[in-house]
């Protein structure tokens, strides 16, 4: 069946995430590389519902924590400290990173922040010891053309990636953090994409952006990509 992608009022929004080719973590100097073979350090916990600066207590999170699931995390020496484990507060924010991330905007024709704050995402799925994901706005209002038509980048974001699921029983989850901690940095477009062959040409177009400062990682798993997809009336 062939679909009118015009009629349906298709609008498509891409958010890529692409690892960054980095000496250290986003907020430690462990090395951002996954280890294989048996970890060294094996710690379980639980997720528990916390209140928010304005005393709100996120539904999802909250939902999370009635199933009762332990959460196992395993880690190596090289690859993970106490910053990885939530044991110790997160170190200077990776310059290097910072600068990849900087010069990305640049290539994008985005505007550099005055300030970088690093903030806090809710995580409720385990895949982050703190609970949260820590992220930072980089630049706002970039723009990027793709087969004569301007395609406006609303952001560009520095954050840390996520714990590694290894696995699942009944009433736990497995996960390595060695890939927890390594700088990412997050294209978000805004949606104005109108058809799927549209949003391929714009993704390949940010991949390009990415590779040719040679500072990205390559690979399966090095980067993902969130489409942000809606229709007419819903």
């Amino acid at each position: 069946m062939q679909i009118d992608y015009d009629k349906i009022g298709l609008l498509v929004g891409l958010e890529c995430h692409q690892q960054l080719a980095t000496r250290n973590k986003l907020f430690c100097s462990c090395s951002p590389e996954l280890f294989k073979g048996e970890p060294e350090i094996t710690f379980l916990r639980r997720l528990r519902p916390t209140q928010s600066e304005l005393g709100q207590v996120d539904p999802a999170a909250f939902f999370e924590f009635q199933k009762g699931v332990k959460i196992i995390y395993e880690a190596s020496y090289k690859t993970s400290c106490l910053v990885e484990m939530d044991e110790e507060p997160p170190h200077e924010l990776n310059r290097e990173a910072l600068e990849i991330a900087l010069l990305i905007s640049l290539l994008t024709n985005a505007k550099p922040a005055d300030e970088v704050y690093v903030m806090r995402k809710t995580v409720i799925d385990g895949s982050n010891t703190t609970g949260f994901q820590r992220t930072c706005v980089v630049a706002l209002n970039g723009m990027i053309e793709v087969d004569g038509k301007q395609i406006p980048i609303q952001h560009i974001s520095l954050e840390e990636d996520a714990a590694r699921k290894t696995g699942e029983e009944s009433s736990s989850i497995l996960y390595r953090i060695d890939r927890l901690g390594v700088p990412l940095i997050e294209v978000t477009t805004a949606p104005v994409i109108t058809s799927p062959k549209e949003a391929e040409r714009v993704a390949l177009a940010i991949g390009r952006i990415l590779r040719v400062t040679r500072k990205v990682k390559r690979g399966i798993g090095t980067i993902r990509q969130d489409l942000n997809v809606s229709i007419r009336d819903g």
